[in-house]
């Protein structure tokens, strides 16, 4: 018989905060986090602007990484333990409950970010710090956990397909506490410049705060994000037998791959609305169940149309009854992070009862008429999705439900 799956603890570090408790107050505020790029000089790419981790983080790491360690990581790795080892401490998770080799470590990673901007790097540390799976491992070493300790690169639904695979192993019996997430930033020339050239970023630098506009009429493109994202998923029983405080049951999910386009998602949002339906279904949740929906929502002309026709296909009439969101809209977009991070403001907002708005809704498109949510707002909600798209055709879709 399979476990039933729910989160313990979650952490979030982003343009808006440190940690969750920071970033919480401010998303709810529609605080935006995007400024002119301060990481190195911008001024001669078309776009100059990012959604920054703040600059006190350095200082801020080394209350959780000891400085000869933190030599050996990227500032994105150091994001990743930082996060992780802060979700355990004020989670009150307790590592040694469990046999060491039932605990794994499961985190979304497209690079390490060891690029044009990554300082400190040498001939002694350029392997380590290059590594896919050091983020996974640096987190294993850290509290001794025995079991599978891997890295899951699928673009920017990484840290979602590594929640879902997660999932699988606690409901399978492989494990009995995982921990899961991800950490990334493309906030380099090389990157931005790439991105630019195939139109896919926003060049709004006049107006950084109202360059991230997910469903309106005048989005031009994305904004790149940075931070990292942990989610702590345990097995039902032994999540109770510790007395531990349940935020949420993951019931279900979806990876598929579109097989389609490399950049592009299917005519009329076919992929995304098949991955949606199948996570239900996975989660043997009704469509006319789910009360939220945190969208993948990145801004540019394609996505944001092709999910909310998605959307409306799949959930019909009752699609007017959802609150779809963007948090890309305050944050950017997080890349390789962005799944673990929308997912624990998915989890967040089940456990406040409160519905973060997507700001810059200035201009409506009439083709996008669903409740995309201007202001914040408190709602009833016992079940809600998170999804992830991503370049390569890699999609995901995970289903949460209030345990309380």
């Amino acid at each position: 018989m399979k476990r039933k799956v729910v989160v313990t603890a979650i952490n979030s570090i982003t343009a808006l905060g440190l940690n969750m408790e920071e970033a919480w107050p401010k998303l709810l505020e529609g605080r935006s986090g995007v400024k002119k790029i301060s990481l190195f000089p911008p001024d001669d790419l078309e776009t100059q602007i990012a959604a920054e981790v703040p600059q006190d983080f350095e200082e801020y790491s080394e209350n959780y990484v000891k400085k000869r360690v933190a030599r050996q990581m990227t500032r994105i790795t150091r994001m990743a333990l930082v996060c992780t080892k802060e979700v355990v401490e004020k989670g009150h998770i307790v590592p040694n409950f469990y046999p060491k080799d039932r605990c794994a470590v499961i985190m979304g990673v497209v690079n390490t970010a060891n690029s044009s901007v990554e300082k400190g790097t040498d001939v002694k540390n350029m392997i380590l710090k290059s590594m896919n799976n050091a983020m996974s491992a640096w987190v294993s070493l850290e509290f001794g956990f025995e079991g599978p300790n891997f890295s899951v690169s699928t673009a920017c639904a990484s840290s979602a397909y590594a929640i879902a695979l997660a999932y699988d192993m606690i409901s399978n019996g492989q494990a009995d506490m995982v921990i899961t997430g991800g950490a990334d930033s493309i906030i380099n020339p090389e990157e931005i410049k790439g991105f630019n050239a195939l139109f896919a970023l926003s060049t709004n630098n006049q107006n950084p705060e109202k360059a991230s506009c997910p469903f309106s009429a005048d989005r031009d493109g994305f904004v790149i994000g940075e931070g990292a994202g942990v989610v702590v998923l345990e097995a039902e029983e032994t999540a109770k037998e510790r007395k531990a405080d349940i935020l949420a049951e993951l019931s279900g999910y979806a990876i598929t791959s579109e097989a389609y386009n490399i950049v592009s998602p299917k005519d009329e949002g076919e992929g995304m609305y098949i991955t949606m339906k199948k996570a239900l279904e996975h989660a043997q949740i009704k469509p006319e169940e789910v009360n939220h929906i945190n969208a993948h929502g990145t801004s540019t002309t394609l996505n944001d149309l092709l999910e909310t026709k998605a959307i409306k296909k799949l959930f019909g009439k009752h699609a007017e009854k959802l609150t779809v969101v963007s948090s890309k809209s305050m944050i950017g977009h997080t890349i390789g992070a962005a799944g673990a991070i929308e997912a624990a403001i998915t989890v967040k907002t089940i456990n406040e009862q409160q519905v973060h708005p997507t700001i810059n809704l200035e201009k409506s498109d009439p083709e996008l008429d669903l409740n995309y949510v201007a202001k914040a707002c408190a709602q009833d909600i016992n079940v809600a999705m998170s999804n992830s798209f991503a370049f390569g055709g890699h999609n995901a879709s995970l289903v949460f439900k209030n345990y309380k």
